[in-house]
């Protein structure tokens, strides 16, 4: 006597939509059919775009926005924010500048590692111990650190031409393509945290505290202490940016990068990761990075001038957050 087996239901219409709008509802998808389709638009805009010259050169751009992306990114997952980490990392070019004169490169870098872990832990301190707002306090932090760096720099700026300081802007060759050290530790930034983020107890608790902070303490995570470490973590990431903003550009400057944090806000959005928290990662800030840095190329050789560029960048981010919202709110019903 056979036993009758179960004939297993064929895929329904509704069944094929439902797996077809969770694809499109991907926050990967959204940024990654935007990058491919602005590749393609200012490869018909110009000619000069789609080389291999040119790509390079997006990427070598893209460095020092797209490793403070990373730290905006963690500090983004816990439904905070941080205005002031592009400071941080001038207020570490200069210190970085000073005491490599000092004490020498490899002290030099330690020194600035330590100066930009104590910023990031001071911010994350702020907010834990205060239950101050992620917004107020760094936007503090923004203000203070722009004074400071200033302040400690005299208002000049100081040109580095230490092998090592200048290391990560040292260029080589992979067949016919040029890149550098410093797009290689971007990309080496982006897998160490993208594996922490989604292979480690740390990672599973970062998305934990932006979901659901209340859940998540019922469960027995350490809130406070995960959003305290993250923002460490962001202090570490600053230094590294700060080290690759010597070898992309050889000068320590007070005044650079005054829209990094701006624009590392404008990669995370741009790349799905929710400003609310809880949801998102790491590769699709790269993406997002990758979007800007499209953008102002493709814009620039198509000779648009740079407020548009602006404008565009502005326009995008808002429909980002526009698309966020409404898949959130597809999310919750």
């Amino acid at each position: 006597m056979t036993t009758p087996t179960m004939a297993t239901p064929a895929p329904t219409a509704t069944t094929s939509r439902r797996g077809l709008g969770s694809i499109l509802q991907a926050p990967l998808f959204g940024s990654s059919v935007a990058l491919i389709v602005a590749i393609i638009v200012f490869s018909i805009l110009s000619p000069r775009f789609l080389t291999l010259g040119n790509f390079s050169l997006i990427f070598q751009q893209s460095v020092v926005i797209g490793i403070l992306a990373v730290a905006q990114t963690l500090i983004i997952l816990t439904a905070g924010i941080d205005l002031s980490i592009g400071a941080i990392a001038v207020f570490g070019t200069i210190v970085l500048a000073q005491a490599s004169g000092a004490v020498g490169p490899a002290l030099g870098l330690l020194i600035t590692l330590l100066v930009c872990v104590a910023l990031g832990t001071l911010n994350g301190g702020l907010v834990t111990a205060l239950h101050l707002p992620p917004f107020i306090v760094t936007l503090g932090a923004f203000t203070a650190i722009v004074a400071a760096t200033r302040l400690l720099a005299g208002s000049q700026t100081y040109p580095v031409s230490d092998p090592l300081l200048t290391f990560l802007g040292t260029s080589f060759s992979i067949g016919s393509f040029r890149t550098t050290y410093g797009v290689v530790t971007m990309l080496l930034v982006y897998v160490v945290v993208g594996y922490a983020l989604t292979q480690t107890a740390w990672g599973k608790h970062v998305y934990a505290v932006g979901g659901n902070p209340l859940a998540a303490r019922l469960s027995g995570v350490k809130t406070n202490r995960t959003i305290l470490s993250v923002y460490v973590v962001a202090g570490v990431i600053a230094m590294i940016a700060a080290w690759a903003a010597l070898g992309r550009i050889p000068n320590a400057d007070p005044n650079a990068y005054q829209n990094a944090n701006l624009e590392t806000i404008t990669a995370v959005v741009i790349g799905g990761t929710s400003l609310f928290g809880g949801r998102g990662g790491v590769l699709g800030t790269l993406i997002g990075t990758l979007i800007v840095g499209v953008l102002r190329n493709g814009l620039t050789l198509a000779g648009v001038d740079s407020l548009y560029q602006n404008i565009a960048t502005g326009v995008l981010v808002v429909a980002a957050v526009a698309v966020d919202q409404v898949m959130r709110r597809r999310t919750a019903r």
